[in-house]
């Protein structure tokens, strides 16, 4: 393989939404076949009509999109080896099979499901199936095939010996092949298997390297047997570990819903960025050769190496997750984080028109989530229930008593302030303190709390009350002032 142009395929089944192993994968065959300027394919292995999934297929489509991952060739833009969906494939397996029957390197089994599950009890060579159809005279073969008696079609496996192959991350792995069932590549529906269509494919596609979860090591052999069986070049196996969960009690399993999301689209309704989901995936079973730790998928690109690629299982940590989320929205400039930002703020704030920049300021620094964006804003839509007690502020030296005053002092300031923005409104505010022979904090704490009812907010006192504005600004604090009059 070492002379060959790198050549990785994404081989999803349309069973319904992206999950984060699911991602990984097409991301590592993208980054395998990129670092080394090759190409990547994407198929669609659709076969499985039962578990068949309605708009599935889109949901690839568009998780790659969204994703940054992006295909060389595939369903939708061809290229020179398609039909890249497997249904559309369908003739061109059963004639490999038929080749191996006739080179006496597969056989036709007749045998029945009631035979096929009475074996399930017993001891049989083979992993359940006794080999009875293995060695049927040509006669009877004959005889049933004119009597039209359904048949699978069974790949002949050794029956001693064993089986080795080298995968890029776990090395060396033996099979004894008295563990090999004789697997079957044709089922009586005329449907390919699942692991016949895949190395079919694999190789009239000229794939290169296969990158897939450690899950599918004991199938390997299996794999290798039909490449050996057709006198087929094997391709460089690449085995990526386990993605675990961590519950709240710190047990560890295998990732689940019951960790958390595992989906990408419901990662994004969570308020996590694609960049950065992809970022931390990235880092979900490899490392870069330094401590680097946010990449853009072009970097990605130039740094990924199939050597930096774990056997330990890796935790899904949504913490982490989250840090590569805050890192990624502070890196953006306010109109870029205000243009993401917005939905979040018009689900907050129904009714106004702000001015979503200045929003966006207060929280750039704050947000990890955009989930997070309605709870933080909400005040500035609609001036939450408080109670007067907020007013008492040991720090700032405020209290029921002194706090009426402070108030009607800055409305007065305000109403004369000749311009609104927020210069003006801190200039104003600290002279106010200076003149009333005060701290800042006994002036900004009350007109903090009247103006969002509030004691934690994005942003203080000259943020809040230049974002809601003259008018709106001066009617909170009044309404402070009459609160503590009650």
């Amino acid at each position: 393989m070492a002379n060959k142009n790198v050549r990785t395929r994404f081989a999803p089944s349309p069973t319904g939404f992206m999950h984060i192993g699911n991602l990984r994968t097409a991301l590592y065959e993208f980054l395998v076949a990129k670092s080394q300027q090759g190409t990547f394919i994407l198929r669609i292995e659709d076969t499985d009509q039962q578990r068949y999934v309605e708009g599935a297929v889109d949901t690839i489509y568009n998780t790659l999109k969204v994703a940054g991952i992006s295909h060389d060739e595939g369903p939708d833009i061809g290229g020179e080896y398609g039909p890249y969906v497997q249904s559309e494939r369908l003739k061109m397996y059963l004639p490999y099979a038929e080749k191996l029957i006739a080179e006496g390197k597969a056989y036709r089994c007749f045998c029945t499901k009631e035979r096929l599950d009475s074996l399930k009890d017993e001891e049989t060579p083979g992993g359940g199936y006794d080999r009875h159809c293995r060695d049927l005279p040509q006669e009877e073969i004959d005889r049933l095939l004119s009597e039209g008696v359904p048949y699978v079609i069974r790949q002949k496996m050794p029956l001693e010996g064993s089986t080795t192959f080298t995968d890029a991350v776990f090395g060396d792995i033996t099979v004894e092949n008295t563990e090999l069932q004789d697997q079957i590549l044709i089922k009586t529906d005329g449907f390919p298997t699942y692991n016949f269509a895949n190395v079919i494919d694999d190789h009239t596609m000229n794939i290169t390297h296969v990158v897939r979860g450690c899950e599918y090591l004991s199938s390997t052999p299996k794999y290798n047997l039909l490449y050996e069986a057709f006198g087929w070049e094997i391709p460089t196996y690449i085995h990526l570990p386990l993605i675990m969960g961590k519950d709240a009690d710190g047990n560890v399993s295998k990732l689940s819903k019951r960790h958390g999301a595992t989906g990408f689209e419901d990662l994004l309704t969570e308020g996590y960025l694609p960049q950065a989901i992809i970022n931390y995936i990235a880092f979900l079973g490899w490392c870069p050769k330094d401590t680097q730790e946010v990449f853009t998928m072009e970097q990605l690109q130039q740094v990924f190496s199939i050597d930096g690629i774990s056997k330990s299982p890796a935790i899904f940590d949504y913490d982490k997750l989250e840090w590569f989320n805050g890192e990624y929205i502070r890196a953006m400039n306010i109109q870029q984080f205000t243009a993401i930002a917005m939905p979040y703020f018009k689900q907050a704030i129904k009714e106004k028109d702000l001015d979503w920049e200045k929003v966006a300021a207060i929280l750039h620094q704050r947000v990890t989530k955009l989930t997070q964006i309605p709870d933080m804003i909400e005040f500035l839509g609609v001036q939450p229930q408080y109670d007067k007690e907020l007013f008492v502020n040991k720090k700032s030296k405020t209290n029921l008593e002194n706090s009426p005053a402070m108030l009607q002092a800055v409305i007065d300031m305000l109403t004369a302030l000749p311009l609104w923005d927020s210069l003006s409104i801190h200039d104003g505010l600290i002279e106010l303190a200076k003149t009333l022979e005060v701290k800042n904090g006994t002036v900004m704490w009350p007109a903090r709390i009247a103006a969002s009812g509030k004691t934690v907010t994005p942003g203080g006192a000259v943020e809040i009350l230049d974002i809601l504005g003259r008018e709106e600004a001066l009617r909170r604090l009044q309404g402070g002032i009459d609160k503590l009059k009650q």
